[in-house]
């Protein structure tokens, strides 16, 4: 390890990183065609050797977590993981958990299986040390998650889990730690049980957080009490995806996964800058997630991280992905709205607005779009949008740039009073 830097991958040229991880791209997805029966279903006919480009990787169909949901309840008798995971119980998966679903995850014995020991050493852990973990223990996996990564960093762990929040205090006290991992709120709730009973705590002088929001005026709040606080972004499909540097920059993407940003309810990428729903290609061989969507949105920033990390970095989590709405009786999904805006070359972006009370709805499609016969433009969106939803709806047209970037395509702008 470098003194600023979990490994030499962290600073390596970008045109490097890239070539390496198209270069392992082909491999996985092949791996992935062979080792993972649902995986051999949704690749079906896909040549490996040809998906060796952001390009190519767009292509294939995007798995989001709904339908490896379904997939897994479809086959729990023949097989709890639906076909996704490549391992099977025994020394190959030391562990299995769960997420709300229920989802069931396996934990590979690879050293770090979830690749968080990045993430810590960003937020300043270093080899030696013992880390209080308030992360889960029971069902899910953020408890193991964090360890792992932190036997990795060479360092201890205390596994606090949650709950019993004097007897956190207590242990902190006695056992001295140099910084917490688990949720913001939970720490905040420690530190001012602490200060009730008149228990100081001054080893705790750093912490990462996962599993929530983590507001500016929080982080204020954690460094007004000696506490450098830093966010990672993981979740139990994927392992870490991103993690936040002393910069407090965004979030520097983690070296083994493949991040695309995609209007939501489509696969297709987005524009760098604009919001969409983060969708990761993992290179993990036990669990071999290609294009999986994580129904979260983000956006990517510019440029590189002030401390000489030279990946990608993204916004950080900024919503949910899944707009789907229902309008008169009708369901509505994103990816119709996107159908309607592909039929037509000379619309940017596409924004479906749903207005008035429940039963006395009414749509709008706002429309981005250069055109000069509007008319034409308009009576031809009108069409589609009865074509495709089969339901009325106005269209509004509206100069490239207008609609806002916040990842939504449809919003829902109606009265619930």
């Amino acid at each position: 390890m470098q003194h600023d830097h979990y490994d030499s991958l962290e600073i390596r040229d970008p045109a490097a990183r890239e070539a390496a991880l198209l270069q392992a791209l082909p491999g996985q997805v092949a791996h992935a065609q062979r080792a993972s029966a649902a995986f051999a279903r949704i690749l079906q006919g896909v040549d490996p050797a040809a998906v060796n480009t952001r390009q190519a990787l767009a292509r294939l169909p995007v798995t989001r977590k709904h339908e490896l949901l379904a997939q897994q309840q479809a086959q729990r008798a023949q097989d709890v993981f639906g076909g996704f995971a490549a391992i099977g119980f025994g020394a190959e998966m030391p562990r299995v958990f769960a997420s709300p679903g229920p989802i069931y995850e396996p934990e590979g014995r690879a050293s770090d299986y979830w690749r968080l020991a990045r993430s810590m050493f960003a937020a300043g852990f270093r080899p030696g040390e013992l880390i209080h973990n308030c992360f889960s223990y029971h069902f899910v996996p953020a408890g193991s998650m964090m360890e792992t990564g932190a036997h990795a960093l060479g360092c201890s762990v205390f596994a606090a889990g949650t709950g019993q929040t004097e007897q956190q205090v207590q242990a902190m006290a006695d056992l001295r730690p140099a910084g917490y991992i688990g949720t913001p709120s939970f720490l905040k709730i420690i530190v001012e049980k602490a200060a009730d009973m008149g228990v100081p705590l001054p080893s705790v002088t750093k912490a990462l957080f996962g599993g929530e929001a983590y507001p500016p005026s929080l982080r204020d709040w954690f460094l007004e009490r000696g506490i450098a606080g830093y966010q990672c972004f993981a979740t139990a499909d994927l392992g870490l995806i991103a993690y936040e540097t002393r910069a407090r920059e965004g979030l520097v993407l983690d070296e083994s996964v493949i991040v695309e940003i995609v209007r939501p309810g489509t696969g297709d990428p987005v524009p760098e800058g604009e919001v969409g729903e983060l969708v990761v290609t993992t290179l993990n061989p036990a669990y071999p997630l290609v294009r999986f969507g994580t129904g979260d949105l983000s956006a990517i920033l510019p440029g590189a991280c002030p401390t000489g990390r030279t990946n990608a970095r993204i916004k950080g989590w900024m919503g949910r992905a899944d707009q789907t709405t229902k309008v008169r009786g009708m369901f509505v999904h994103p990816g119709q709205v996107q159908a309607i805006a592909k039929r037509f070359p000379e619309v940017a972006k596409a924004r479906l607005v749903v207005r008035g009370e429940m039963a006395n709805d009414t749509m709008t499609l706002q429309v981005e779009t250069a055109c000069s016969g509007p008319d034409a433009l308009i009576e031809k969106l009108q069409a589609a949008i009865r074509e495709v939803t089969k339901l009325r709806g106005e269209v509004e047209l509206v100069l490239p740039g207008s609609l806002p970037n916040d990842g939504k395509v449809i919003e829902d702008a109606r009265s619930y009073r």
